[in-house]
């Protein structure tokens, strides 16, 4: 929206500053990883961000407390409920890792339904660092008629001395059983690269108009009939749905946008140079920079803001 200036209708319109919104989760473990986040953007961009804290109705008052007092108070904030009955039905019990099944992984797969008023969204993981100005990854070119930008997991810099060291899954091989009828009627090469949906950059307008939500619930369904993908392979229940709806139909996002895997394994570390180069780092994996044992945790904890009700404490031993 451009306003003209009073009385001077021949110059230029000055144009309102753009808001960037942004979504992550609090849940109620991991609380801190959402403020370390959040504090990581809001400090290294002059953009106007609205954050979108998503949490269950439980931990909406800590959310809130957590922000108001601490050195986050000063950032434009909506706290969103998120309701897990959304869910009922369409997740499969899974006891190798129950984390993996929290509904707040989830939110990403509803974004049109949480934020009404923006055509354009970043969603973000908690375990993420960003160290860039966030109005670059917000400027990603979506090509027509795609929903939304992903890093491709084959394109990832230094990616081959890290996957080498802990064997991470980079092809639909890891997240998909190809052994099942459904998967194999898919069409799609067991080989084709994968894609993390730990940072989205998403087009509100084409996702409800594809009913992207609607295909990945569908998905779900289908897993919770057919068992079709499981979190004993590569990125569990919430990628799977994800590298099914958008396979072929996504753009991608500037690699050092998405630099991950700093979770995986604890005796595999990135040379430093190279996470000083990253735009966005990604904890993705079992080993948080929060907890022990963990690598590279300084850079995470750099950005880590105390809570204030001092129930979220920091494991490891730096």
């Amino acid at each position: 929206m451009a306003l003209l200036r009073k009385n001077d209708d021949l110059e230029a319109p000055e144009e309102v500053e753009e808001e960037i919104p942004v979504v992550i989760c609090a849940a109620a473990g991991r609380m801190g990883a959402a403020m370390a986040a959040i504090n990581s953007i809001y400090s290294n961009t002059d953009a106007n961000i609205l954050f979108y804290v998503v949490g269950l109705r439980n931990t909406l008052t800590r959310i809130r407390k957590w922000i108001e007092h601490s050195k986050l108070r000063e950032i434009n904030f909506k706290i969103v409920e998120f309701n897990p009955m959304v869910l009922k039905g369409k997740i499969r019990p899974d006891s190798s890792r129950p984390e993996l099944l929290q509904p707040l992984n989830f939110v990403r797969f509803y974004l049109p339904l949480l934020i009404q008023q923006h055509e354009k969204v970043i969603y973000l993981d908690d375990d993420v660092i960003v160290q860039g100005d966030i109005q670059e990854l917000y400027d990603t070119t979506l090509a027509l008629g795609h929903a939304a930008a992903f890093s491709d997991d084959c394109d990832l810099p230094s990616a081959q001395d890290i996957s080498r060291l802990v064997g991470l899954q980079n092809t639909y091989m890891g997240y998909l059983d190809y052994r099942k009828k459904t998967i194999k009627d898919l069409g799609i090469s067991p080989s084709t690269c994968s894609f993390n949906p730990g940072v989205i950059v998403a087009n509100m307008t084409e996702w409800k108009h594809q009913r992207i939500t609607k295909q990945l619930e569908k998905w779900m369904q289908k897993n919770v009939e057919e068992n079709l993908y499981s979190s004993s392979l590569g990125g569990g229940v919430a990628t799977s749905p994800m590298l099914i709806v958008f396979h072929g139909k996504h753009s991608t996002i500037n690699p050092l946008w998405h630099i991950r895997h700093l979770g995986w394994n604890p005796d595999a570390r990135y040379s430093e140079h190279f996470l000083q180069e990253a735009k966005l780092l990604h904890w993705n994996g079992r080993h948080k920079p929060w907890d022990f044992p963990s690598v590279h945790n300084d850079l995470w904890e750099s950005w880590f803001v105390p809570d204030p009700a001092g129930v979220f404490k920091l494991h490891h031993n730096s």
